[in-house]
């Protein structure tokens, strides 16, 4: 028996989806613009100073893609165990993933603080770039166990349908951040001008304070957050066998990728800062149409999770293939209104003329590759990210990242780089190409053969016996 296609009209599917989606998105796009803030403020400072922070906030940015790979393992147990209202499962979890987030973030914190010399040397060994990057993240490094917490509760909040708090921790931070960006990095109301330095101490401020007002709001509403402090640690053996099993693999996908995107970035920061500043700029773009996209993902995440979880496998397959097809089509429609918007986006970090020629046309183009190459890019996201996830498949994407990131794109990269000499453009494209186009095909040939259905509930395991009897998959 063929499956029935999915109803495009349905419309408590959209609704839902817009109310997941529409606070996730706002909370990403505000998250970003912290770093589109400090890009922009930094930029009038010049072309050393934007790369210095576009390589201090890759260090930062491989905490985040570590914390990640903690929170998605551990928002497949949130959103399943939801589905049946397990929440003392839910509490275990997030006592799990909590308590090793906070060991990764004082390890960074440690590192950026102890050795801010060797974090940026990483990625550049010139002496001025060096040493605006330690200026910045001997600071900045502050802010590592804050953020890690406030990402983690927003999780665990948005697992569970409450979408509005994490959104409003990030109105407040981002305020904050952009008021006191402008007043420490250029000396206004009172304070010091500080340059990259300021930029650091905005964000490190911004970053606690967010902090203490989630863990306040949650204490007030008294919401899945609180709980007795026991409950929270009364994880067993078994429990961390499970969690581990599951996250291990989404930990080590994340980690991969995060380091593959080091050594990409390695390559670009070693042809020259310019092309690395501009490489900074457009990635900020990047992620504020990314924003948008994070926010469908969560979305489909936590609906699928849900129905897989509390044993609705057709209702689950069915919200996967609209979410398969909705997700890169957006991408699609973004990547070319930031083609349309490339000029003005972009006058914008060269207002007083800072950034050299070099800087600003490679930016242009290597955004209009970006931007086209958006549709496809977002077919193995949606899918490993969103889908495969949430269906309990954590180990897929291992396989596909790794593979396509380690034994294709980053050789093709270098090759191009350093033994064939093309020019930067060609070389940012390759690379997108080699990443990108197998995987794409590896994924949708997974997700139409359903073995990403891996239920962690007894509901989800017993009714995915019976549909897969009732449509006769094998």
């Amino acid at each position: 028996m063929a499956l029935p296609r999915p109803r495009w009209r349905d419309p408590v599917f959209w609704s839902m989806t817009l109310r997941l989606a529409t606070p996730v998105a706002i909370q990403n796009l505000l998250v970003s613009s912290f770093a589109l803030v400090d890009t922009l403020m930094v930029g009038q400072l010049g072309d050393v100073p934007l790369s210095a922070i576009g390589m201090s906030t890759q260090w930062s940015w491989f905490l985040m893609i570590c914390q990640f790979g903690f929170c998605s393992g551990a928002t497949l147990f949130y959103a399943q165990y939801w589905g049946v209202k397990d929440v003392r499962g839910i509490h275990r979890v997030f006592g799990i993933a909590m308590s090793l987030v906070t060991v990764l973030s004082l390890a960074f914190t440690a590192i950026s603080v102890g050795a801010p010399e060797w974090a940026i040397s990483l990625f550049n060994r010139t002496p001025a770039v060096v040493e605006q990057g330690v200026a910045y993240l001997k600071i900045a490094g502050w802010s590592y166990l804050p953020q890690m917490a406030v990402s983690m509760i927003g999780a665990l909040l948005r697992s569970t349908g409450r979408v509005k708090l994490p959104m409003v921790t990030a109105c407040l931070t981002t305020g904050v951040n952009i008021l006191l960006d402008y007043a420490m990095i250029f000396g206004k109301w009172g304070f010091p001008a500080m340059g990259i330095a300021g930029a650091a101490w905005a964000t490190t401020i911004a970053a606690w304070l967010g902090l203490v007002f989630q863990v306040a709001v949650s204490v007030f509403q008294k919401n899945i957050l609180i709980g007795p402090l026991r409950e929270f640690f009364a994880f067993d053996r078994a429990m961390l066998r499970d969690y581990f099993n599951k996250a291990n693999p989404v930990v080590l996908n994340e980690v991969a990728w995060g380091l593959g995107t080091v050594v990409l970035n390695l390559i670009y920061s070693n042809l020259g800062y310019e092309y690395y500043a501009a490489v900074t700029i457009v990635r900020t773009f990047e992620n504020l149409a990314f924003a948008l996209l994070i926010g469908l993902c969560s979305a489909c995440a936590i609906m699928v999770g849900n129905s897989v979880g509390a044993g609705d496998i057709e209702q689950g397959v069915n919200q996967a293939r609209r979410f398969a097809v909705a997700e890169p089509l957006m991408a699609g429609v973004l990547g070319w209104i930031l083609i349309a918007a490339r000029e003005p986006m972009l006058y914008l970090f060269n207002t007083g003329g800072a950034l050299s020629e070099l800087t600003h046309k490679s930016a242009i183009y290597i955004l209009i590759i970006y931007c086209i190459h958006m549709l496809v890019r977002n077919i193995p996201y949606i899918t490993i990210v969103g889908i495969y996830r949430a269906g309990g498949d954590t180990f897929t994407g291992v396989k596909y990242d790794m593979g396509c990131l380690w034994f294709l794109s980053i050789p093709v990269t270098f090759l191009s780089a350093y033994v064939f000499k093309l020019p930067f453009p060609v070389v940012y494209a390759l690379m997108l190409i080699a990443e990108d186009y197998l995987k794409t095909w590896l994924c949708i040939r997974h997700f139409r053969s359903w073995k990403w259905l891996m239920p962690v509930t007894e509901e989800g395991r017993t009714a995915l016996t019976a549909w897969k009897e009732k449509f006769n998959i094998p």
